[in-house]
Protein backbone atom coordinates (compact mmCIF):
# COMPACT_ATOMS: atom_id res chain seq x y z
CA UNK A 1 0.00 0.00 0.00
CA UNK A 2 1.64 3.52 -0.94
CA UNK A 3 0.19 6.72 0.47
CA UNK A 4 -0.27 9.84 -1.31
CA UNK A 5 3.55 11.42 -1.43
CA UNK A 6 2.58 14.59 0.92
CA UNK A 7 3.17 18.43 -0.30
CA UNK A 8 6.83 18.82 1.56
CA UNK A 9 8.10 15.70 -0.86
CA UNK A 10 6.29 17.05 -3.83
CA UNK A 11 7.46 20.67 -4.25
CA UNK A 12 10.28 21.05 -1.52
CA UNK A 13 12.52 23.03 -3.33
CA UNK A 14 14.84 25.12 -0.65
CA UNK A 15 16.88 24.33 2.01
CA UNK A 16 15.07 26.52 4.45
CA UNK A 17 14.19 24.53 7.70
CA UNK A 18 10.40 23.39 7.89
CA UNK A 19 10.78 24.34 12.05
CA UNK A 20 13.05 27.82 13.21
CA UNK A 21 13.47 28.28 16.83
CA UNK A 22 15.63 31.32 17.87
CA UNK A 23 15.31 32.29 21.82
CA UNK A 24 12.09 30.42 22.13
CA UNK A 25 11.18 30.96 26.17
CA UNK A 26 8.08 29.33 28.11
CA UNK A 27 7.56 30.34 31.54
CA UNK A 28 4.97 29.07 34.17
CA UNK A 29 5.22 32.06 36.93
CA UNK A 30 8.85 31.42 37.95
CA UNK A 31 9.95 28.91 36.48
CA UNK A 32 11.70 28.97 33.00
CA UNK A 33 10.39 26.12 31.12
CA UNK A 34 12.00 26.79 28.26
CA UNK A 35 14.95 28.68 28.46
CA UNK A 36 16.12 30.80 25.18
CA UNK A 37 16.31 27.27 23.15
CA UNK A 38 17.62 27.72 19.32
CA UNK A 39 17.18 24.95 16.59
CA UNK A 40 16.25 24.10 13.27
CA UNK A 41 14.41 21.14 11.74
CA UNK A 42 15.27 20.60 8.18
CA UNK A 43 12.59 18.89 5.57
CA UNK A 44 11.93 15.10 5.44
CA UNK A 45 14.11 14.23 8.40
CA UNK A 46 13.28 13.04 11.58
CA UNK A 47 14.31 15.38 14.95
CA UNK A 48 14.05 14.70 18.44
CA UNK A 49 13.52 15.78 21.78
CA UNK A 50 15.20 13.73 24.62
CA UNK A 51 15.45 14.69 28.39
CA UNK A 52 13.87 13.38 31.48
CA UNK A 53 10.77 14.19 32.84
CA UNK A 54 10.15 18.52 33.10
CA UNK A 55 12.92 18.88 30.81
CA UNK A 56 10.54 21.36 28.39
CA UNK A 57 10.47 18.45 25.51
CA UNK A 58 6.37 18.42 25.08
CA UNK A 59 6.14 22.37 26.34
CA UNK A 60 8.10 23.02 22.90
CA UNK A 61 6.24 20.05 20.91
CA UNK A 62 2.85 22.69 22.47
CA UNK A 63 4.34 25.63 20.97
CA UNK A 64 5.43 24.77 17.97
CA UNK A 65 1.82 23.63 17.42
CA UNK A 66 0.38 26.69 18.65
CA UNK A 67 -1.03 24.71 21.24
CA UNK A 68 0.69 27.20 23.94
CA UNK A 69 2.15 30.96 23.72
CA UNK A 70 6.03 31.80 24.21
CA UNK A 71 7.04 34.37 25.94
CA UNK A 72 9.81 35.60 24.05
CA UNK A 73 11.56 34.23 20.84
CA UNK A 74 10.80 33.75 17.53
CA UNK A 75 9.40 30.57 16.26
CA UNK A 76 8.11 29.41 12.43
CA UNK A 77 6.89 26.47 11.19
CA UNK A 78 6.71 25.41 7.46
CA UNK A 79 7.21 29.54 7.08
CA UNK A 80 4.41 30.48 8.95
CA UNK A 81 5.32 32.50 12.01
CA UNK A 82 3.66 31.70 15.48
CA UNK A 83 1.72 32.86 16.91
CA UNK A 84 -0.20 34.78 14.86
CA UNK A 85 -0.47 32.37 11.94
CA UNK A 86 -1.03 29.56 14.37
CA UNK A 87 -4.20 28.33 12.12
CA UNK A 88 -1.89 28.14 9.05
CA UNK A 89 0.34 25.59 10.68
CA UNK A 90 -2.38 23.44 11.88
CA UNK A 91 -3.75 22.87 8.34
CA UNK A 92 -0.32 21.40 7.29
CA UNK A 93 0.62 19.28 10.60
CA UNK A 94 -0.62 15.89 11.99
CA UNK A 95 -0.60 15.70 16.02
CA UNK A 96 -0.29 12.37 17.52
CA UNK A 97 -0.31 13.36 21.44
CA UNK A 98 1.43 11.44 24.56
CA UNK A 99 -2.32 9.61 25.19
CA UNK A 100 -4.38 8.05 22.86
CA UNK A 101 -7.81 10.87 22.91
CA UNK A 102 -9.84 8.98 20.32
CA UNK A 103 -13.77 8.71 20.52
CA UNK A 104 -15.21 5.73 21.78
CA UNK A 105 -18.47 6.47 20.58
CA UNK A 106 -17.44 6.01 16.71
CA UNK A 107 -15.71 3.16 15.39
CA UNK A 108 -11.77 3.21 13.58
CA UNK A 109 -13.42 4.47 10.42
CA UNK A 110 -15.56 7.17 11.82
CA UNK A 111 -13.07 8.74 13.59
CA UNK A 112 -10.77 8.90 10.56
CA UNK A 113 -13.47 10.61 9.06
CA UNK A 114 -14.74 12.99 12.04
CA UNK A 115 -10.94 14.38 12.52
CA UNK A 116 -10.71 15.18 8.18
CA UNK A 117 -13.89 17.18 9.41
CA UNK A 118 -11.52 19.38 11.51
CA UNK A 119 -9.83 20.47 8.37
CA UNK A 120 -13.08 21.16 6.76
CA UNK A 121 -12.40 17.83 4.45
CA UNK A 122 -15.81 16.15 3.57
CA UNK A 123 -16.46 12.21 3.47
CA UNK A 124 -16.11 11.94 -0.10
CA UNK A 125 -12.78 13.91 -0.26
CA UNK A 126 -10.84 11.87 2.24
CA UNK A 127 -13.01 8.30 1.41
CA UNK A 128 -9.62 6.57 -0.49
CA UNK A 129 -7.52 8.39 2.13
CA UNK A 130 -9.16 6.95 5.36
CA UNK A 131 -8.95 3.09 3.38
CA UNK A 132 -5.07 4.12 2.82
CA UNK A 133 -4.26 5.03 5.95
CA UNK A 134 -6.48 2.04 7.57
CA UNK A 135 -3.66 -0.40 5.34
CA UNK A 136 -1.18 1.87 6.50
CA UNK A 137 -1.85 1.35 10.13
CA UNK A 138 -3.04 -2.32 9.77
CA UNK A 139 -6.44 -1.86 10.95
CA UNK A 140 -8.78 -2.82 7.84
CA UNK A 141 -9.86 -5.62 9.67
CA UNK A 142 -10.86 -3.46 12.57
CA UNK A 143 -12.48 -0.70 10.38
CA UNK A 144 -15.93 -1.00 11.65
CA UNK A 145 -14.91 -2.01 15.16
CA UNK A 146 -15.58 0.38 18.12
CA UNK A 147 -12.29 2.38 19.97
CA UNK A 148 -13.09 0.44 23.05
CA UNK A 149 -12.69 -2.88 21.04
CA UNK A 150 -9.09 -2.37 20.37
CA UNK A 151 -5.96 -3.05 22.21
CA UNK A 152 -3.26 -0.67 23.20
CA UNK A 153 -1.15 -0.51 20.75
CA UNK A 154 -4.25 -0.76 17.91
CA UNK A 155 -5.14 2.84 19.38
CA UNK A 156 -1.62 3.79 19.05
CA UNK A 157 -1.71 2.85 15.71
CA UNK A 158 -4.95 4.58 14.76
CA UNK A 159 -3.57 7.68 16.28
CA UNK A 160 -0.95 7.68 14.46
CA UNK A 161 -3.31 7.04 11.12
CA UNK A 162 -5.33 9.65 12.57
CA UNK A 163 -2.41 12.73 12.74
CA UNK A 164 -2.05 11.82 8.94
CA UNK A 165 -6.01 12.34 7.59
CA UNK A 166 -4.88 16.02 6.51
CA UNK A 167 -1.63 14.58 4.46
CA UNK A 168 0.58 16.78 6.59
CA UNK A 169 4.19 18.03 5.63
CA UNK A 170 5.00 17.62 9.22
CA UNK A 171 4.48 15.49 12.27
CA UNK A 172 4.84 15.99 15.64
CA UNK A 173 4.75 13.11 17.56
CA UNK A 174 5.22 12.79 21.34
CA UNK A 175 6.00 9.72 23.13
CA UNK A 176 4.98 7.70 20.41
CA UNK A 177 5.32 4.10 21.45
CA UNK A 178 5.42 4.41 25.42
CA UNK A 179 3.82 1.55 27.13
CA UNK A 180 3.45 -0.61 24.17
CA UNK A 181 4.69 -3.94 23.92
CA UNK A 182 8.62 -4.40 21.57
CA UNK A 183 6.39 -6.25 19.06
CA UNK A 184 3.62 -2.92 18.81
CA UNK A 185 6.90 -0.50 19.32
CA UNK A 186 8.48 -2.15 15.94
CA UNK A 187 5.45 -2.20 13.52
CA UNK A 188 5.18 1.65 14.41
CA UNK A 189 8.88 1.95 14.15
CA UNK A 190 8.26 0.79 10.27
CA UNK A 191 5.71 3.23 9.95
CA UNK A 192 7.54 6.27 10.98
CA UNK A 193 10.32 5.00 8.75
CA UNK A 194 7.81 4.82 5.46
CA UNK A 195 7.00 8.14 6.10
CA UNK A 196 10.57 9.46 6.51
CA UNK A 197 11.16 8.06 3.49
CA UNK A 198 8.29 10.07 1.76
CA UNK A 199 9.54 13.19 2.43
CA UNK A 200 7.28 13.45 5.86
CA UNK A 201 9.23 15.50 8.64
CA UNK A 202 8.76 14.22 11.80
CA UNK A 203 9.32 15.77 15.15
CA UNK A 204 9.63 13.38 18.24
CA UNK A 205 9.99 13.16 21.93
CA UNK A 206 11.33 9.86 23.18
CA UNK A 207 12.01 8.09 26.65
CA UNK A 208 13.50 5.31 24.25
CA UNK A 209 16.81 5.61 23.34
CA UNK A 210 16.70 2.57 21.06
CA UNK A 211 13.74 4.24 19.56
CA UNK A 212 15.83 7.71 19.03
CA UNK A 213 18.91 5.59 17.96
CA UNK A 214 16.74 4.29 15.13
CA UNK A 215 14.44 7.20 13.48
CA UNK A 216 16.30 9.98 14.85
CA UNK A 217 18.75 11.61 12.35
CA UNK A 218 19.26 14.50 14.54
CA UNK A 219 18.14 15.65 17.98
CA UNK A 220 19.00 17.82 20.90
CA UNK A 221 19.24 16.63 24.49
CA UNK A 222 17.49 18.74 27.05
CA UNK A 223 17.09 19.40 30.85
CA UNK A 224 15.69 22.55 33.18
CA UNK A 225 14.29 23.64 29.66
CA UNK A 226 17.66 24.03 27.66
CA UNK A 227 19.33 22.22 25.22
CA UNK A 228 22.58 20.70 26.52
CA UNK A 229 24.03 19.31 22.98
CA UNK A 230 22.64 18.50 19.50
CA UNK A 231 23.58 16.88 16.79
CA UNK A 232 22.36 12.84 15.23
CA UNK A 233 22.75 10.14 17.84
CA UNK A 234 26.58 8.42 16.51
CA UNK A 235 27.63 12.34 16.69
CA UNK A 236 26.76 12.51 20.27
CA UNK A 237 27.86 9.01 21.08
CA UNK A 238 31.27 10.12 19.80
CA UNK A 239 31.22 13.34 21.39
CA UNK A 240 30.44 12.83 24.82
CA UNK A 241 31.44 9.10 25.77
CA UNK A 242 33.67 6.31 25.29
CA UNK A 243 33.65 3.76 22.56
CA UNK A 244 33.04 0.98 25.10
CA UNK A 245 31.22 0.51 28.75
CA UNK A 246 31.91 -2.50 31.08
CA UNK A 247 29.16 -3.05 33.09
CA UNK A 248 29.68 -4.80 36.38
CA UNK A 249 26.72 -5.97 38.67
CA UNK A 250 27.35 -7.31 42.56
CA UNK A 251 30.34 -6.81 44.96
CA UNK A 252 33.08 -5.04 43.41
CA UNK A 253 35.77 -4.69 46.32
CA UNK A 254 37.67 -1.21 46.54
CA UNK A 255 40.88 -2.63 45.61
CA UNK A 256 39.22 -3.88 41.93
CA UNK A 257 37.41 -0.19 41.72
CA UNK A 258 40.47 0.91 42.20
CA UNK A 259 42.64 -1.01 39.72
CA UNK A 260 39.69 -0.81 37.21
CA UNK A 261 40.11 3.49 37.50
CA UNK A 262 44.31 3.32 37.05
CA UNK A 263 43.11 1.03 33.81
CA UNK A 264 39.69 2.84 32.12
CA UNK A 265 39.19 6.61 31.02
CA UNK A 266 36.16 7.00 33.38
CA UNK A 267 34.91 5.00 36.19
CA UNK A 268 31.57 5.10 37.79
CA UNK A 269 29.70 3.62 40.93
CA UNK A 270 26.04 4.22 41.09
CA UNK A 271 24.20 1.69 43.94
CA UNK A 272 25.14 -1.82 43.04
CA UNK A 273 26.72 -1.52 39.58
CA UNK A 274 29.63 0.28 38.15
CA UNK A 275 30.30 1.18 35.06
CA UNK A 276 33.55 1.40 33.22
CA UNK A 277 34.28 3.28 29.89
CA UNK A 278 37.49 2.71 28.10
CA UNK A 279 38.47 2.30 24.39
CA UNK A 280 40.08 -0.28 25.43
CA UNK A 281 38.03 -2.99 26.49
CA UNK A 282 40.48 -6.28 26.11
CA UNK A 283 42.54 -5.69 29.13
CA UNK A 284 39.97 -4.84 31.73
CA UNK A 285 38.31 -8.01 30.89
CA UNK A 286 41.34 -9.90 30.84
CA UNK A 287 41.69 -8.32 34.46
CA UNK A 288 37.97 -9.43 35.38
CA UNK A 289 37.99 -12.70 33.96
CA UNK A 290 35.40 -14.33 35.74
CA UNK A 291 34.68 -13.79 39.06
CA UNK A 292 32.05 -15.25 40.92
CA UNK A 293 29.19 -13.40 41.77
CA UNK A 294 29.82 -10.56 40.13
CA UNK A 295 28.36 -9.85 36.45
CA UNK A 296 30.27 -8.77 34.10
CA UNK A 297 28.33 -6.91 30.76
CA UNK A 298 30.21 -5.63 27.81
CA UNK A 299 28.73 -3.67 25.03
CA UNK A 300 29.65 -0.20 22.77
CA UNK A 301 28.02 2.67 24.12
CA UNK A 302 25.10 4.44 23.19
CA UNK A 303 22.56 6.84 23.47
CA UNK A 304 21.31 6.28 27.10
CA UNK A 305 25.60 6.76 28.11
CA UNK A 306 25.26 10.25 26.34
CA UNK A 307 21.39 10.97 27.92
CA UNK A 308 22.57 9.80 31.83
CA UNK A 309 25.99 11.64 31.14
CA UNK A 310 24.69 15.03 30.28
CA UNK A 311 21.55 14.66 32.41
CA UNK A 312 22.91 12.62 35.45
CA UNK A 313 21.13 9.67 36.89
CA UNK A 314 19.15 11.01 39.85
CA UNK A 315 15.40 10.37 39.86
CA UNK A 316 13.06 12.83 38.51
CA UNK A 317 9.54 12.84 40.21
Amino acid sequence: MTLPDPPSARSQTTAAPVVRARGLVKCFGALRAVDAVDFDIPAGRCFGFLGPNGAGKTTTLKMLMGLADFDAGELSVLGHALPAEARAIRARVGLVPQGDNLDPDFTVRENLFMYARFFGLSRSEVASRVDALLEFANLTHKAEARVDQLSGGMQRRLTIARALVNDPEVVILDEPTSGLDPQVRHVIWGRLAELRARGVTLVLTTHYMEEAERLCDELVVMDHGRILDQGSPGELIARHVEPDVIELRGAVSDGVFATLTSMALRVERHGTAVYVYTGAPGPILDFLGQPDGLTVIHRRAGLEDVFLHLTGRDLRE
